[in-house]
């Protein structure tokens, strides 16, 4: 049954990680980064802005996926 429970969980994960690496914008610098266009307001506070919070969800998410796949590949249920 825990076994079942866990499943679940890691699919829901993998869709919910799926959804939020596609949702992110793509990390290409461009000609900003050589104008240091980069130490703006938006580049300084990029963690509160909805694309810092993205980032830091997948992360959370990605550690979740690596561990319960882990716990799953080691047949203990």
């Amino acid at each position: 049954m825990i076994k079942i429970i866990i499943q679940i969980v890691f699919i829901i994960i993998c869709i919910a990680l799926t959804a939020l690496v596609l949702l992110q914008e793509g990390k290409q610098a461009g000609l900003g980064a050589i104008s240091g266009a980069a130490e703006t307001y938006w580049g300084k506070n990029k963690g509160r802005s909805m694309e810092g919070k993205l980032v830091k969800i997948t992360k959370w998410l990605a550690i979740l996926f690596m561990v319960l796949s882990i716990v799953l590949n080691l047949n203990i249920f």
